[in-house]
Protein backbone atom coordinates (compact mmCIF):
# COMPACT_ATOMS: atom_id res chain seq x y z
CA UNK A 1 0.00 0.00 0.00
CA UNK A 2 1.18 3.49 -0.57
CA UNK A 3 0.21 6.75 0.89
CA UNK A 4 -2.89 8.88 0.03
CA UNK A 5 -0.25 11.76 -0.80
CA UNK A 6 1.58 9.57 -3.07
CA UNK A 7 -1.23 8.88 -5.15
CA UNK A 8 -2.89 12.27 -4.95
CA UNK A 9 1.28 12.76 -6.79
CA UNK A 10 0.66 10.11 -8.82
CA UNK A 11 -2.71 11.70 -10.21
CA UNK A 12 -1.46 14.95 -10.72
CA UNK A 13 1.70 14.22 -12.32
CA UNK A 14 -0.32 12.11 -14.56
CA UNK A 15 -3.15 13.89 -15.65
CA UNK A 16 -1.95 17.61 -15.03
CA UNK A 17 1.78 17.11 -16.31
CA UNK A 18 0.64 14.54 -18.83
CA UNK A 19 4.03 12.22 -17.97
CA UNK A 20 3.69 8.88 -18.85
CA UNK A 21 3.57 5.89 -15.94
CA UNK A 22 6.72 4.68 -17.08
CA UNK A 23 8.42 7.85 -15.93
CA UNK A 24 6.46 8.53 -13.19
CA UNK A 25 7.28 5.30 -11.84
CA UNK A 26 11.44 5.59 -11.85
CA UNK A 27 11.19 9.57 -10.91
CA UNK A 28 8.96 8.13 -7.55
CA UNK A 29 10.96 5.19 -7.27
CA UNK A 30 7.29 2.99 -7.95
CA UNK A 31 6.94 -0.18 -9.81
CA UNK A 32 5.13 0.72 -12.62
CA UNK A 33 2.09 -1.59 -11.81
CA UNK A 34 2.03 0.07 -8.56
CA UNK A 35 1.39 3.15 -10.56
CA UNK A 36 -0.85 1.77 -13.21
CA UNK A 37 -3.23 0.46 -10.28
CA UNK A 38 -2.90 4.22 -8.35
CA UNK A 39 -4.64 5.84 -11.34
CA UNK A 40 -8.06 3.70 -10.79
CA UNK A 41 -8.91 3.80 -14.27
CA UNK A 42 -10.66 1.15 -16.44
CA UNK A 43 -9.29 2.49 -19.56
CA UNK A 44 -5.58 2.13 -18.61
CA UNK A 45 -5.96 -1.23 -16.70
CA UNK A 46 -7.94 -2.43 -19.66
CA UNK A 47 -5.93 -1.40 -22.17
CA UNK A 48 -2.78 -3.85 -20.63
CA UNK A 49 -5.13 -6.60 -20.47
CA UNK A 50 -5.86 -6.54 -24.38
CA UNK A 51 -2.30 -6.43 -25.10
CA UNK A 52 -1.78 -10.29 -25.97
CA UNK A 53 -0.37 -11.06 -29.40
CA UNK A 54 -2.08 -12.45 -31.82
CA UNK A 55 -0.20 -15.06 -31.78
CA UNK A 56 -1.37 -15.87 -28.00
CA UNK A 57 -5.22 -15.01 -28.57
CA UNK A 58 -6.30 -18.35 -30.03
CA UNK A 59 -4.62 -19.94 -26.98
CA UNK A 60 -6.38 -17.87 -24.35
CA UNK A 61 -9.60 -19.87 -23.36
CA UNK A 62 -7.10 -23.55 -22.93
CA UNK A 63 -4.85 -21.43 -20.56
CA UNK A 64 -7.99 -20.23 -18.44
CA UNK A 65 -9.40 -23.52 -18.22
CA UNK A 66 -5.34 -25.11 -17.27
CA UNK A 67 -5.27 -22.35 -14.57
CA UNK A 68 -8.72 -22.88 -13.49
CA UNK A 69 -7.85 -26.43 -13.12
CA UNK A 70 -4.21 -26.26 -11.81
CA UNK A 71 -3.54 -22.80 -9.87
CA UNK A 72 0.00 -23.37 -9.39
CA UNK A 73 0.74 -24.69 -12.73
CA UNK A 74 4.08 -22.90 -14.07
CA UNK A 75 4.30 -20.78 -17.12
CA UNK A 76 7.21 -23.55 -18.65
CA UNK A 77 4.70 -26.47 -18.05
CA UNK A 78 2.30 -24.50 -19.91
CA UNK A 79 4.73 -23.19 -22.65
CA UNK A 80 5.01 -26.79 -23.35
CA UNK A 81 1.99 -27.52 -23.63
CA UNK A 82 0.38 -24.63 -26.12
CA UNK A 83 3.76 -25.47 -28.47
CA UNK A 84 2.77 -28.47 -29.77
CA UNK A 85 -0.94 -26.75 -30.55
CA UNK A 86 0.56 -24.21 -33.11
CA UNK A 87 2.24 -21.96 -30.48
CA UNK A 88 4.58 -19.60 -32.47
CA UNK A 89 5.32 -16.19 -29.32
CA UNK A 90 7.86 -16.40 -26.97
CA UNK A 91 7.64 -16.94 -23.60
CA UNK A 92 7.65 -13.41 -22.04
CA UNK A 93 4.40 -13.14 -23.76
CA UNK A 94 3.46 -15.88 -22.20
CA UNK A 95 3.88 -14.91 -18.66
CA UNK A 96 2.52 -11.75 -19.26
CA UNK A 97 -0.63 -13.34 -20.39
CA UNK A 98 -0.42 -15.76 -16.99
CA UNK A 99 0.26 -12.76 -15.11
CA UNK A 100 -3.79 -11.49 -16.11
CA UNK A 101 -5.35 -14.83 -15.93
CA UNK A 102 -3.82 -16.54 -13.20
CA UNK A 103 -6.50 -17.01 -10.55
CA UNK A 104 -5.01 -15.69 -6.95
CA UNK A 105 -5.11 -17.71 -4.58
CA UNK A 106 -4.95 -16.07 -0.59
CA UNK A 107 -4.96 -19.20 1.91
CA UNK A 108 -6.53 -17.45 5.19
CA UNK A 109 -5.04 -17.94 8.85
CA UNK A 110 -6.53 -18.55 12.39
CA UNK A 111 -4.44 -16.28 15.11
CA UNK A 112 -2.76 -19.24 17.50
CA UNK A 113 -3.84 -18.55 20.98
CA UNK A 114 -1.58 -20.87 23.59
CA UNK A 115 -1.59 -20.78 27.26
CA UNK A 116 0.90 -19.86 29.53
CA UNK A 117 4.09 -22.57 29.56
CA UNK A 118 2.26 -24.45 27.29
CA UNK A 119 4.67 -23.84 24.17
CA UNK A 120 7.99 -22.85 22.89
CA UNK A 121 9.28 -21.94 19.77
CA UNK A 122 13.28 -22.49 18.29
CA UNK A 123 14.74 -22.00 15.75
CA UNK A 124 18.81 -20.82 14.50
CA UNK A 125 19.30 -18.06 12.59
CA UNK A 126 22.72 -17.41 10.34
CA UNK A 127 24.48 -14.16 11.06
CA UNK A 128 27.35 -14.63 8.83
CA UNK A 129 30.65 -15.89 9.32
CA UNK A 130 33.70 -13.94 11.55
CA UNK A 131 37.62 -14.88 11.49
CA UNK A 132 39.55 -16.55 13.70
CA UNK A 133 42.75 -16.74 13.15
CA UNK A 134 43.57 -18.70 10.03
CA UNK A 135 40.01 -19.78 10.57
CA UNK A 136 36.41 -18.51 9.19
CA UNK A 137 33.25 -19.96 11.48
CA UNK A 138 30.16 -19.52 10.85
CA UNK A 139 28.02 -17.05 13.12
CA UNK A 140 24.90 -18.53 14.60
CA UNK A 141 22.51 -18.09 17.10
CA UNK A 142 19.73 -20.37 18.61
CA UNK A 143 16.71 -18.64 19.38
CA UNK A 144 13.87 -20.02 22.06
CA UNK A 145 10.84 -17.71 22.50
CA UNK A 146 8.12 -18.97 25.14
CA UNK A 147 4.77 -18.30 22.86
CA UNK A 148 2.27 -17.04 25.49
CA UNK A 149 4.88 -13.92 26.92
CA UNK A 150 7.24 -13.76 24.24
CA UNK A 151 9.97 -13.98 26.47
CA UNK A 152 13.13 -15.35 24.65
CA UNK A 153 16.60 -16.43 24.77
CA UNK A 154 19.53 -16.47 22.72
CA UNK A 155 22.62 -17.64 21.95
CA UNK A 156 25.41 -17.45 19.53
CA UNK A 157 27.48 -20.33 18.35
CA UNK A 158 30.14 -21.13 15.98
CA UNK A 159 28.23 -23.99 14.53
CA UNK A 160 24.51 -25.19 14.52
CA UNK A 161 26.03 -28.61 15.65
CA UNK A 162 23.45 -30.90 17.55
CA UNK A 163 25.53 -30.13 20.58
CA UNK A 164 24.19 -26.51 20.24
CA UNK A 165 21.30 -27.06 20.13
CA UNK A 166 21.26 -28.80 22.92
CA UNK A 167 23.25 -26.28 24.90
CA UNK A 168 21.04 -23.85 24.02
CA UNK A 169 18.20 -25.43 24.93
CA UNK A 170 19.10 -26.35 28.18
CA UNK A 171 20.41 -22.65 28.99
CA UNK A 172 17.04 -21.45 27.84
CA UNK A 173 15.29 -23.77 30.51
CA UNK A 174 17.86 -22.82 33.28
CA UNK A 175 17.39 -19.09 32.54
CA UNK A 176 13.63 -19.51 32.93
CA UNK A 177 13.68 -21.43 36.17
CA UNK A 178 11.81 -24.04 33.95
CA UNK A 179 10.87 -25.92 30.88
CA UNK A 180 7.75 -25.45 28.62
CA UNK A 181 5.21 -28.36 27.73
CA UNK A 182 6.25 -28.25 23.70
CA UNK A 183 8.77 -27.19 21.93
CA UNK A 184 8.22 -26.06 17.70
CA UNK A 185 10.93 -26.77 15.42
CA UNK A 186 10.97 -26.69 11.54
CA UNK A 187 12.43 -29.97 10.37
CA UNK A 188 15.91 -29.06 10.62
CA UNK A 189 18.19 -32.48 10.21
CA UNK A 190 19.33 -32.36 14.01
CA UNK A 191 15.60 -32.51 15.45
CA UNK A 192 13.98 -34.88 12.55
CA UNK A 193 15.66 -37.66 10.71
CA UNK A 194 13.50 -38.72 8.76
CA UNK A 195 9.12 -37.84 7.92
CA UNK A 196 6.39 -39.71 6.08
CA UNK A 197 3.11 -37.39 6.42
CA UNK A 198 2.55 -37.56 10.20
CA UNK A 199 5.25 -40.04 11.06
CA UNK A 200 8.07 -38.21 12.20
CA UNK A 201 11.75 -40.17 13.25
CA UNK A 202 13.11 -37.76 16.08
CA UNK A 203 16.85 -37.38 16.68
CA UNK A 204 17.44 -39.84 19.29
CA UNK A 205 19.43 -36.96 21.29
CA UNK A 206 16.35 -34.84 20.81
CA UNK A 207 14.27 -37.90 22.65
CA UNK A 208 17.07 -37.81 25.55
CA UNK A 209 16.39 -33.99 26.07
CA UNK A 210 13.05 -33.99 26.11
CA UNK A 211 13.16 -37.63 28.35
CA UNK A 212 15.13 -34.96 30.78
CA UNK A 213 13.53 -32.23 30.80
CA UNK A 214 9.87 -33.46 30.48
CA UNK A 215 9.12 -31.74 27.62
CA UNK A 216 7.37 -33.26 24.05
CA UNK A 217 9.08 -32.42 20.76
CA UNK A 218 6.78 -30.74 17.53
CA UNK A 219 7.76 -30.68 14.30
CA UNK A 220 5.96 -27.91 11.99
CA UNK A 221 4.23 -29.29 9.00
CA UNK A 222 6.56 -28.94 5.89
CA UNK A 223 6.13 -25.58 4.31
CA UNK A 224 4.16 -24.31 6.81
CA UNK A 225 6.24 -21.74 8.56
CA UNK A 226 3.33 -19.72 10.07
CA UNK A 227 3.18 -22.24 12.43
CA UNK A 228 6.13 -20.66 14.02
CA UNK A 229 5.80 -16.90 13.51
CA UNK A 230 6.78 -15.95 16.87
CA UNK A 231 10.55 -17.38 16.58
CA UNK A 232 10.86 -15.74 13.30
CA UNK A 233 9.39 -12.38 13.90
CA UNK A 234 11.54 -12.91 17.47
CA UNK A 235 14.83 -13.74 14.73
CA UNK A 236 14.32 -10.74 12.99
CA UNK A 237 14.26 -8.49 16.32
CA UNK A 238 17.29 -9.75 17.35
CA UNK A 239 18.51 -9.12 13.72
CA UNK A 240 17.67 -5.36 13.38
CA UNK A 241 17.59 -4.32 17.18
CA UNK A 242 20.50 -6.15 18.19
CA UNK A 243 22.60 -7.53 16.13
CA UNK A 244 22.87 -4.50 13.70
CA UNK A 245 26.50 -2.84 14.01
CA UNK A 246 27.30 -3.90 17.06
CA UNK A 247 31.10 -4.46 17.50
CA UNK A 248 32.17 -7.47 19.43
CA UNK A 249 35.69 -9.24 20.58
CA UNK A 250 35.18 -12.64 21.67
CA UNK A 251 32.27 -15.41 21.54
CA UNK A 252 31.31 -14.85 24.89
CA UNK A 253 31.50 -11.32 25.43
CA UNK A 254 28.91 -11.00 22.23
CA UNK A 255 26.93 -13.59 24.22
CA UNK A 256 27.52 -11.44 27.06
CA UNK A 257 26.08 -8.18 25.36
CA UNK A 258 23.18 -10.30 23.86
CA UNK A 259 21.66 -11.80 27.13
CA UNK A 260 22.12 -7.74 28.18
CA UNK A 261 19.95 -6.64 25.29
CA UNK A 262 17.88 -9.18 26.56
CA UNK A 263 17.32 -8.24 29.73
CA UNK A 264 17.07 -4.20 28.94
CA UNK A 265 15.35 -4.04 26.12
CA UNK A 266 13.46 -7.06 24.61
CA UNK A 267 11.82 -7.77 27.34
CA UNK A 268 11.02 -4.31 28.40
CA UNK A 269 9.38 -3.81 25.48
CA UNK A 270 5.29 -4.06 25.29
CA UNK A 271 3.95 -6.70 25.18
CA UNK A 272 1.85 -7.94 21.90
CA UNK A 273 -1.13 -9.10 24.06
CA UNK A 274 -1.42 -6.39 26.22
CA UNK A 275 0.53 -3.14 26.07
CA UNK A 276 -0.56 -1.78 29.38
CA UNK A 277 2.29 -4.85 30.25
CA UNK A 278 5.58 -5.67 29.21
CA UNK A 279 6.84 -8.79 28.26
CA UNK A 280 9.04 -8.99 31.47
CA UNK A 281 5.29 -8.87 33.01
CA UNK A 282 3.86 -11.54 31.50
CA UNK A 283 6.66 -13.77 32.19
CA UNK A 284 6.81 -13.24 35.63
CA UNK A 285 3.24 -14.73 35.02
CA UNK A 286 4.06 -17.21 33.15
CA UNK A 287 7.53 -18.61 34.85
CA UNK A 288 5.16 -19.87 38.20
CA UNK A 289 3.12 -22.39 35.16
CA UNK A 290 6.71 -23.85 34.05
CA UNK A 291 7.60 -27.18 34.20
CA UNK A 292 9.98 -27.69 36.81
CA UNK A 293 13.89 -28.42 36.13
CA UNK A 294 15.26 -31.93 37.17
CA UNK A 295 18.13 -31.98 39.64
CA UNK A 296 21.19 -32.19 37.62
CA UNK A 297 21.67 -30.16 33.91
CA UNK A 298 21.37 -32.49 30.89
CA UNK A 299 25.21 -33.35 29.64
CA UNK A 300 25.34 -31.54 25.93
CA UNK A 301 29.49 -32.08 25.79
CA UNK A 302 30.42 -34.00 22.25
CA UNK A 303 31.68 -37.51 22.79
CA UNK A 304 33.85 -39.16 20.39
CA UNK A 305 36.35 -41.90 20.49
CA UNK A 306 39.62 -41.35 19.47
CA UNK A 307 43.10 -42.58 19.21
CA UNK A 308 46.28 -40.97 18.75
CA UNK A 309 49.41 -42.11 16.02
CA UNK A 310 52.85 -42.26 17.36
CA UNK A 311 52.68 -38.54 19.33
CA UNK A 312 51.50 -36.94 22.07
CA UNK A 313 48.57 -35.44 20.54
CA UNK A 314 45.20 -36.00 19.39
CA UNK A 315 43.73 -33.98 16.37
CA UNK A 316 40.62 -32.46 16.87
CA UNK A 317 38.68 -29.62 14.34
CA UNK A 318 42.02 -29.40 12.98
CA UNK A 319 43.95 -28.66 16.00
CA UNK A 320 46.30 -30.78 18.11
CA UNK A 321 45.70 -31.30 21.57
CA UNK A 322 48.42 -32.86 23.66
CA UNK A 323 47.77 -36.24 25.95
CA UNK A 324 50.07 -38.23 28.95
CA UNK A 325 52.82 -39.98 26.80
CA UNK A 326 51.19 -44.01 28.72
CA UNK A 327 47.76 -42.45 26.42
CA UNK A 328 49.39 -42.94 23.29
CA UNK A 329 48.18 -45.70 21.08
CA UNK A 330 44.98 -46.40 23.17
CA UNK A 331 41.62 -45.34 22.42
CA UNK A 332 40.24 -42.49 24.13
CA UNK A 333 37.00 -40.40 24.67
CA UNK A 334 36.90 -36.41 23.82
CA UNK A 335 34.92 -34.56 25.25
CA UNK A 336 34.13 -31.08 23.62
CA UNK A 337 32.42 -28.35 25.01
CA UNK A 338 32.62 -24.47 23.66
CA UNK A 339 35.57 -23.76 25.77
CA UNK A 340 37.00 -27.27 27.07
CA UNK A 341 38.37 -29.73 25.44
CA UNK A 342 38.58 -32.84 28.10
CA UNK A 343 40.34 -36.24 27.08
CA UNK A 344 38.49 -39.68 29.11
CA UNK A 345 40.25 -42.95 29.47
CA UNK A 346 37.14 -44.88 30.89
CA UNK A 347 35.90 -42.44 33.10
CA UNK A 348 38.81 -41.14 34.46
CA UNK A 349 40.16 -37.84 33.53
CA UNK A 350 44.00 -37.85 32.12
CA UNK A 351 43.91 -34.21 30.00
CA UNK A 352 42.09 -30.72 29.69
CA UNK A 353 42.65 -28.00 27.68
CA UNK A 354 41.49 -24.78 26.57
CA UNK A 355 39.44 -25.03 23.00
CA UNK A 356 40.59 -23.39 20.26
CA UNK A 357 38.77 -22.25 17.79
CA UNK A 358 41.11 -21.24 15.37
CA UNK A 359 42.86 -23.81 12.97
CA UNK A 360 46.19 -25.97 12.61
CA UNK A 361 47.09 -24.72 16.42
CA UNK A 362 49.12 -26.52 18.64
CA UNK A 363 47.93 -26.84 22.03
CA UNK A 364 49.91 -28.79 24.76
CA UNK A 365 50.23 -29.34 28.62
CA UNK A 366 53.97 -28.57 29.50
CA UNK A 367 53.82 -31.30 32.01
CA UNK A 368 52.97 -33.38 28.96
CA UNK A 369 56.21 -32.66 27.02
CA UNK A 370 58.47 -32.90 30.31
CA UNK A 371 56.97 -36.43 31.31
CA UNK A 372 57.99 -37.43 27.18
CA UNK A 373 61.59 -35.72 27.92
CA UNK A 374 62.15 -37.11 30.98
CA UNK A 375 61.53 -41.10 29.75
CA UNK A 376 63.38 -39.67 26.53
CA UNK A 377 66.31 -39.29 28.66
CA UNK A 378 65.81 -42.45 30.55
CA UNK A 379 65.41 -44.66 27.08
CA UNK A 380 68.29 -42.76 26.17
CA UNK A 381 70.83 -45.01 28.60
CA UNK A 382 69.04 -48.05 28.14
CA UNK A 383 70.33 -49.09 24.93
CA UNK A 384 73.61 -50.70 24.84
CA UNK A 385 75.33 -48.08 22.68
CA UNK A 386 73.68 -44.99 24.84
CA UNK A 387 74.77 -46.90 28.06
CA UNK A 388 78.64 -46.59 26.90
CA UNK A 389 78.45 -43.33 26.03
CA UNK A 390 77.02 -42.71 29.07
CA UNK A 391 80.00 -44.09 30.69
CA UNK A 392 82.79 -42.72 28.71
CA UNK A 393 81.43 -40.11 26.30
CA UNK A 394 84.54 -40.01 24.31
CA UNK A 395 83.18 -43.05 22.82
CA UNK A 396 81.79 -41.30 20.16
CA UNK A 397 84.86 -39.60 18.67
CA UNK A 398 86.85 -43.29 19.21
CA UNK A 399 83.94 -44.45 17.66
CA UNK A 400 84.09 -42.08 14.72
CA UNK A 401 88.10 -42.32 14.08
CA UNK A 402 87.78 -46.06 13.68
CA UNK A 403 85.16 -45.48 11.51
CA UNK A 404 86.81 -43.60 9.16
CA UNK A 405 89.76 -45.46 9.21
CA UNK A 406 87.66 -48.35 7.96
CA UNK A 407 86.52 -50.55 11.21
CA UNK A 408 83.08 -51.60 12.10
CA UNK A 409 81.80 -49.34 14.89
CA UNK A 410 78.99 -52.41 16.02
CA UNK A 411 82.00 -54.84 16.42
CA UNK A 412 83.96 -51.97 18.14
CA UNK A 413 81.17 -50.94 20.55
CA UNK A 414 80.50 -54.64 21.47
CA UNK A 415 83.70 -55.45 22.60
CA UNK A 416 84.01 -51.82 24.31
CA UNK A 417 81.01 -52.91 26.43
CA UNK A 418 82.51 -56.34 27.68
CA UNK A 419 85.62 -54.12 28.72
CA UNK A 420 83.24 -51.59 30.53
CA UNK A 421 81.63 -54.52 32.58
CA UNK A 422 85.02 -56.12 33.12
CA UNK A 423 86.85 -52.63 34.35
CA UNK A 424 84.16 -49.99 35.19
CA UNK A 425 83.16 -46.86 33.66
CA UNK A 426 85.88 -44.31 35.35
CA UNK A 427 88.95 -46.83 33.70
CA UNK A 428 87.58 -47.21 30.15
CA UNK A 429 87.00 -43.41 30.31
CA UNK A 430 90.51 -43.24 31.34
CA UNK A 431 91.70 -45.53 28.45
CA UNK A 432 89.91 -44.49 25.87
CA UNK A 433 91.29 -41.18 25.85
CA UNK A 434 94.57 -42.32 26.46
CA UNK A 435 93.58 -44.57 23.01
CA UNK A 436 92.50 -41.27 21.36
CA UNK A 437 95.55 -38.93 22.17
CA UNK A 438 97.66 -42.61 20.41
CA UNK A 439 95.36 -42.27 17.23
CA UNK A 440 94.86 -46.00 17.97
CA UNK A 441 91.13 -46.98 17.95
CA UNK A 442 90.68 -50.68 18.71
CA UNK A 443 89.48 -52.87 21.27
CA UNK A 444 92.94 -54.45 21.74
CA UNK A 445 94.67 -51.18 22.29
CA UNK A 446 91.90 -49.77 24.73
CA UNK A 447 92.43 -53.55 26.40
CA UNK A 448 96.17 -53.16 26.20
CA UNK A 449 95.83 -49.73 28.04
CA UNK A 450 93.91 -51.16 30.69
CA UNK A 451 95.59 -54.01 31.92
CA UNK A 452 98.31 -51.61 31.81
CA UNK A 453 97.11 -49.58 33.84
CA UNK A 454 96.12 -52.81 36.06
CA UNK A 455 99.63 -54.28 36.54
CA UNK A 456 101.12 -50.66 37.28
CA UNK A 457 98.42 -50.66 40.11
CA UNK A 458 99.29 -54.10 41.35
CA UNK A 459 95.84 -55.30 40.26
CA UNK A 460 95.08 -59.09 38.75
CA UNK A 461 93.48 -58.55 35.10
CA UNK A 462 89.88 -59.99 35.57
CA UNK A 463 88.38 -62.72 34.69
CA UNK A 464 86.12 -63.40 31.61
CA UNK A 465 82.66 -64.32 32.32
CA UNK A 466 81.40 -66.87 29.63
CA UNK A 467 77.55 -66.30 28.85
CA UNK A 468 77.21 -69.73 26.12
CA UNK A 469 74.74 -71.13 28.73
CA UNK A 470 72.49 -68.41 29.33
CA UNK A 471 73.16 -65.75 26.48
CA UNK A 472 69.80 -64.27 27.24
CA UNK A 473 71.57 -62.28 30.15
CA UNK A 474 74.07 -61.33 28.03
CA UNK A 475 71.83 -58.09 27.07
CA UNK A 476 70.97 -57.59 31.21
CA UNK A 477 72.36 -54.10 32.79
CA UNK A 478 72.48 -53.74 36.15
CA UNK A 479 73.19 -50.36 37.72
CA UNK A 480 75.57 -50.50 40.60
CA UNK A 481 74.58 -48.91 44.00
CA UNK A 482 76.93 -46.76 46.06
CA UNK A 483 77.27 -48.95 49.33
CA UNK A 484 77.10 -45.85 51.30
CA UNK A 485 73.41 -46.09 50.96
CA UNK A 486 73.88 -49.12 53.28
CA UNK A 487 76.17 -47.52 55.60
CA UNK A 488 73.18 -44.97 55.96
CA UNK A 489 70.81 -47.37 56.93
CA UNK A 490 72.87 -48.86 59.37
CA UNK A 491 73.88 -45.62 61.15
CA UNK A 492 72.92 -45.87 64.52
CA UNK A 493 72.35 -41.90 65.32
CA UNK A 494 69.33 -42.13 62.42
CA UNK A 495 66.32 -42.60 64.29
Amino acid sequence: MIPPEKIAEIHRLFYAEHWKIGTIASQLGLHHETVRHALETNRFNQARKQRASQLIDPYLEFIRQTLHQYPRLRATRLYQMIQPRGYRGSMSQLRRVLHLLRPAVHEPFLQLRTFPAEQAQADWAHFGDVAIGRARRVLSCLVVTLSWSRALYLEFFFDQTLENLLRGHVGAFHYWGGAPRIILYDNMRSVVLDRRGDAVQFHPRILELAGHYRFMPRPCRPARGNEKGRVERAIQYVRHSFFAARPFTTLEDFNRQAWQWRDQIAHQRRWPDDDSRTVADAFTEEQSRLLPLPAHPFDCDLLRPIRSGKTIYVRFDLNDYSIPPHAVGQLLTLAASPTTIRLLDGATEIARHKRSWDRHQLIEDPAHRETLLAEKRKAYGSSPNQRLISAAPDTEALLELAFQRGHSPARLTRQLLVLLDDYGPAELRAAISEALQQQTPHASSVAYILQKRHRLRGRLAPLPVSMDRRPDLADIHIEPHHLETYDDLSDPDDE
